[in-house]
């Protein structure tokens, strides 16, 4: 039996040595290209799996699935899809430059669609590609042991061009990530030349001939600022767009026609997106989208509605939707077996050093081979200058090894030559074969020459390796795709004119249920809106869809909600809750709301809480770009809470209520501008166990009436004018008639306006409407008049006021 070794590890040790070895293997052999021939080790053993069945450009296209069942038999020991998948990326001309595998069948598309399974599709490799293999068999890259060491497989390509600038690569490990985009063949070569003429060339230098990115897909590059720093340092950021034109059709309406779209941009998911924005009508002026693309090319048509500003939707689109995409190059490939970010030179010098080992090697073989033909035919020349000699010693030889023996002995041929000699057919003793033989000899004196040549001189070696380049320009040179415009354009949208406009009715209730509702809706309909019976109309008002509700609760929050995002919903149905329109809005009560159309104009939001601290801000400082969370309007200390907020001018006279009935009348200015954080300052002065209850603002002055309205039930007109106007933090003058058994206590008051609606607010039951214009005005002792019978309806809460029902 075999003895068990049981090691006693710590767990970090052994999940840090296993970990370590599969990073290492996923960095070198998995996700990140070969710097000197641009290929991960999946494609590099499909493409010389390929070469080496005979499955070139120049032969039948064979079955994939064939090929794909001899990588992961001889080379790569994963699943086949993985193979599959890499092969069909490689034949895919929205994604590689310049494809290196040519498929017959379905090969997917550039709207997401997967490609036939392997079994109906056939492969080959394109001519490019053979380019990547040239020379292979002449001993220029190294091989190694395949996994299982019963064949060998190479390290690396010949590569003939620059592939993996040409093609770029994408790919994720363990720790690293690359993104490498693809470039124009010839630009390429143009650099690689440059830099092996001129070593000492700048990266500005470089940029003249290789400008940027070539993408498959086209499309228009904005930033050359980003492409000139990732090319010196490996990293950088551009902006991609689409192509798109506006054009004029019949009815004087217009159309967008997108004809190239950003490299790796799924066409189909950019076409639905932009029907969503159609359909959610964030985009008013689309009257509809289509996607007309067929074999002549790429066409994304956008009808627009007639009058629709096609400029301003087409930077919408290019914000809103893939149409423009951010692209971060990310140059990181193995050089020397480590993962390193490289910029253009280190690129360039890589791929220049490979071809010189290349070059080198093969003038190595190609010189073994030539001075080895050299010494035979040098052999056949002898033997033909002493023909009959020689046949005279073969046939007196006993056998073939007799005969080479006899030949080494007495004419000093050497083994290879005896053996080239035993072995020539007859038909080659004439006198015309000398002639071939001697011609034949010159060459190959001349080959080994240059070949001696090259491997003696450096300039010699790079003229070859310059020579071949430019061979490859010739063949495969292409036109530029991808326009590449120095600035990034920055996109300016006026958010306004991209909102349909729409007049509609806001309403918000006391318990946070906020809609917008049609005029149509609202006409048909009228009245109150759909509400619980313990819920309360606090804000109903005609505004358009361009305006922002600005809504303030008693936690000093305020909710950023502009019109056009509110829910669309019937008068009649009960409107959407505060917290399903914002985010975070919890356990708060609505205080106020306001309508506003601009937030540039010298207004105030004037705002009190119920301890008496005052402050107000301008209204600018509400604008804001983020509004998915309550925003805060007020610093609210303790259990204080915000009882009152107003929309102010700046020169309004301020009267401020308490419980106990004491009224404090100052002029706006006596309050300080402070910003959305600040707390505020004491507004009033408070006796013990008494709270403020109403803030009224009014640009009226002394003129101004308000509405009272008590905890017994009775409700009071009274003015301005009945209190003197003084400073702020101080305690102001009664507004009731002290009564010692059950006094009057103020539960709620409000400015009198003839376009408002006035509810009482009851602690049990529904709000009661209370007609105004049966309050005549009383002096400042009244206790007004009963509107209300205490026994039988209860207690009164407060003071409610909306915009005036229609009739």
């Amino acid at each position: 039996m075999v003895k068990e070794h049981i090691q006693d590890l710590p767990l970090e040790d052994v999940i840090g040595d296993r970990f370590g070895r599969y990073s290492k293997y996923i960095i070198q052999e998995r996700a990140l290209p070969d710097a000197r021939d641009g290929l991960k080790p999946v494609q590099r053993r499909i493409l010389f799996s390929m070469h080496t069945e005979g499955n070139t450009h120049q032969k039948p296209f064979r079955k994939a699935a064939k090929t794909v069942g001899n990588v992961i038999g001889n080379y790569h020991p994963h699943g086949d899809s993985s193979v599959y998948d890499a092969m069909v990326r490689l034949s895919q001309d929205w994604k590689m430059r310049t494809p290196l595998i040519e498929m017959h069948g379905n090969n997917g598309s550039v709207d997401g669609d997967p490609p036939a399974a392997m079994r109906y599709t056939e492969t080959r490799l394109s001519a490019i590609a053979g380019e990547l293999l040239t020379d292979i068999e002449k001993r220029t890259v190294d091989f190694i042991p395949n996994f299982d060491e019963t064949t060998n497989e190479p390290v690396v390509l010949p590569a003939r061009f620059p592939n993996l600038l040409v093609n770029g690569s994408t790919g994720i490990s363990a720790g690293y990530a690359t993104e490498i985009p693809p470039h124009r063949l010839d630009e390429v070569i143009d650099a690689v030349i440059m830099r092996m003429e001129k070593p000492e060339c700048t990266v500005e230098e470089l940029m003249t001939v290789l400008p940027g990115p070539d993408f498959p897909t086209g499309g228009i590059i904005q930033g050359v600022d980003g492409i000139e720093k990732a090319y010196k340092t490996g990293k950088g950021k551009i902006v991609i767009r689409g192509q798109a034109d506006i054009e004029d059709v019949r009815g004087g309406r217009q159309r967008i026609v997108i004809t190239e779209i950003p490299y790796e941009i799924n066409k189909a998911s950019l076409v639905k997106k932009m029907d969503e924005l159609r359909i959610d009508r964030k985009l008013d002026g689309i009257a509809e989208v289509r996607d007309e693309t067929d074999r002549t090319g790429l066409r994304i048509v956008i009808d627009l509605k007639k009058d629709a500003d096609a400029a301003l939707l087409l930077n919408y689109l290019y914000k809103a939707t893939d149409l423009q995409v951010a692209y971060n190059f990310n140059m990181v490939a193995i050089y020397n077996k480590r993962p390193v970010l490289m910029g253009l030179h280190r690129l360039l010098d890589a791929y220049i050093e490979h071809r010189k080992e290349v070059v080198t090697n093969r003038s190595v073989y190609d010189l073994e081979r030539a001075k080895a033909r050299h010494h035979i035919v040098a052999g056949l020349m002898k033997a033909l200058s002493i023909l009959d000699e020689v046949i005279a010693c073969i046939r007196a030889s006993k056998d073939k090894q007799d005969a080479k023996n006899r030949l080494i002995e007495q004419f000093q041929f050497t083994e290879a030559q005896a053996e080239a000699i035993v072995t020539l057919q007859l038909y080659r003793l004439t006198n015309t074969d000398i002639t071939a033989l001697e011609k034949e000899s010159a060459e190959l004196e001349k080959l080994i020459g240059q070949l001696q040549a090259i491997l003696d001189s450096a300039k010699k070696l790079e003229s070859v390796i310059k020579r071949e380049l430019k061979d490859m320009k010739k063949t495969y040179a292409t036109e530029r795709r991808t326009v590449i415009e120095a600035e990034i354009q920055e996109i300016k949208i006026d958010q306004k004119a991209m909102i349909p406009s729409e007049d509609v009715i806001v309403s918000v209730t006391r318990e946070g249920y906020i809609k917008r509702t049609g005029l149509r809706s609202y006409s048909a309909s009228g009245g109150l809106p759909a509400m619980k019976e313990s819920d309360g109309l606090l804000f109903k008002q005609e505004m358009n869809t361009t305006d922002v509700l600005l809504v303030f609760t008693n936690k000093g929050s305020y909710l950023y909600l502009p019109v056009h995002e509110l829910p669309d919903i019937r008068w009649k149905d009960a409107g959407q809750h505060a917290s399903g329109v914002v985010n975070g809005f919890k356990e708060e009560s609505i205080v106020a709301a306001f309508s506003v159309r601009d937030f540039a104009a010298p207004q105030f939001v004037l705002l009190a809480t119920k301890s008496g601290m005052i402050k107000r801000t301008e209204l600018a400082q509400f604008n804001v770009q983020r509004y998915s969370r309550p925003l805060m309007a007020m610093n609210v200390k303790g259990d204080d809470e915000v009882i009152s907020a107003a929309v102010t001018e700046g020169n309004s006279t301020i009267l401020m209520v308490t419980h106990f009935g004491y009224g404090l009348r100052f002029p706006e200015e006596e309050v300080p501008v402070v910003g959305p954080r600040a707390a505020g300052v004491k507004g009033n002065s408070l006796k013990d166990g008494d709270h403020t209850v109403a803030v009224i603002a009014s640009s009226q002055g002394e003129k101004a009436q308000f509405i009272a309205v008590t905890s017994r039930g009775s409700a009071k007109r009274g003015s301005f004018d009945q209190f003197e106007e003084t400073t702020r933090a101080k305690r102001g003058v009664v507004m009731l008639r002290e009564l010692k058994a059950n006094p009057h206590r103020i539960a709620g008051a409000a400015l009198a306006a003839d376009d408002r609606d006035y509810y009482i607010r009851m602690k049990k039951g529904a709000d009661l409407k209370l007609d105004i214009t049966m309050l005549k005005k009383v002096d400042r002792y009244s206790n007004g008049s009963f509107v209300v019978d205490e026994k039988e309806q209860g207690a009164v809460q407060g003071l409610l006021l909306t915009e005036k029902a229609s009739e």
